[in-house]
């Protein structure tokens, strides 16, 4: 780490505790930055305990700064044990946490750090990005809400999850963005597109967390582990466009094509005379969908090394003129870059051609 570095986080330590103090309640869209122009500080020779402490100092910071606002959940459904999940406050009475957190029943509970446990109401659900907020009458006093970073993270960007694992409350760990836009499993047989993937520690009850980086600013939510060092959170991308909307109508509408999808594999490529193994192929189109009669599925299929492959459906190549190579690419330019009624300019490879094509994009179903 360069010294530099290491010089400007301790002058944002400094400065931190007086920043919490006079910076209010923030919106859930506004995105926190810093003037690196406004001080030159002196950068003083540092040994390795110098530089252990420097980080140390930048964890702490980033705790005291984001903790008061970490809640922790209760849910307690009918004649089974209650489950536990964790959320933060995004406004004067909003707090973010998972659709699965709250789904588990009907009665919610809600304890912010040196708090009793408060009653609260869910506002809005959706299970196609497992995001969740619930509205709460009481915040303490000094308690402010946490803004969501501007852009997607870069990879290698250090992070820390703050959250309730195993109902210890107020528990933090720290690491790195391992991977962006991953694909993380849904319902219904949707997916979750965006996905963060880091190797900070998460664990049961931290569902619904912040994972934030070290300005204090909300990159995504926290979703859940899956081993070893690999945990996941959904996009602070993606529930920017889901939470007002659960805020003000209590639900969120995805766009939908209407089709199934497959990866372009070396032996798909084979089969369909394709010269690169890359590409979404379509194999099948919902009778009556958005995409019927505009978009091709499988209508045959051809026997490679032994195994039977699917052609003749269509391979997309990019959405409005943005390229799309992969399966994750193309649920990232849904979610993110377009809505229900949104018309979808699709360059497909067809038949060894290559054409545009139209339609309308519908709204998901329900699951």
């Amino acid at each position: 780490m360069a010294p530099e570095e290491l010089s400007r986080r301790r002058l944002l330590g400094a400065l931190g505790v007086a920043a919490a103090g006079t910076a209010g309640c923030q919106s859930l869209f506004t995105t926190s930055t810093v003037d690196n122009d406004t001080a030159t500080p002196s950068t003083p020779d540092l040994t390795a305990d110098d530089a252990d402490d420097a980080d140390a100092s930048v964890y702490t910071r980033v705790y005291e700064q984001v903790a008061d606002a970490v809640v922790s959940i209760r849910v307690y459904p009918d004649r089974s044990p209650p489950s536990q999940g964790s959320g933060f406050l995004i406004d004067d009475s909003h707090v973010v946490t998972n659709e699965h957190v709250v789904a588990a029943g009907d009665t919610v509970f809600a304890r912010f750090a040196d708090t009793d446990w408060r009653p609260v109401d869910v506002a809005g659900t959706d299970v196609y990005s497992d995001l969740a907020v619930i509205e709460t009458e009481s915040v303490p006093d000094g308690t402010d809400p946490l803004s969501f970073a501007a852009g997607q993270p870069s990879i290698g960007t250090r992070v820390v999850a703050i959250g309730n694992p195993f109902g210890l409350s107020g528990s933090v760990s720290q690491g790195i963005v391992s991977g962006v836009d991953r694909t993380l499993e849904g319902a219904n047989n949707f997916s979750i597109a965006a996905g963060i993937q880091t190797d900070a520690a998460v664990n049961p009850g931290n569902s619904g967390g912040p994972l934030v980086d070290l300005d204090g600013d909300v990159l995504g939510v926290i979703n859940s582990g899956g081993g070893d060092n690999v945990g996941f959170a959904i996009s602070g991308q993606l529930a920017q466009r889901v939470i007002p909307a659960l805020i003000t109508d209590g639900s969120y509408d995805h766009p939908y094509m209407g089709v199934r999808l497959a990866s372009v594999s070396p032996l798909l490529a084979e089969a369909n005379d394709l010269e690169q193994a890359s590409g979404v192929y379509i194999s099948y189109v919902q009778p009556d969908g958005p995409a019927d009669g505009v978009l091709q599925g499988t209508s045959a299929t051809r026997r490679v090394n032994g195994s039977p492959v699917d052609t003749g459906g269509d391979v997309v190549r990019a959405l409005d003129g943005t390229p799309i190579p992969t399966r994750q690419a193309l649920a990232s330019y849904l979610a993110l870059e377009t809505s229900p009624g949104d018309t979808l300019s699709v360059t497909v490879q067809r038949d060894g051609e290559t054409r545009t094509v139209e339609f309308t994009l519908g709204t998901r179903p329900e699951p």
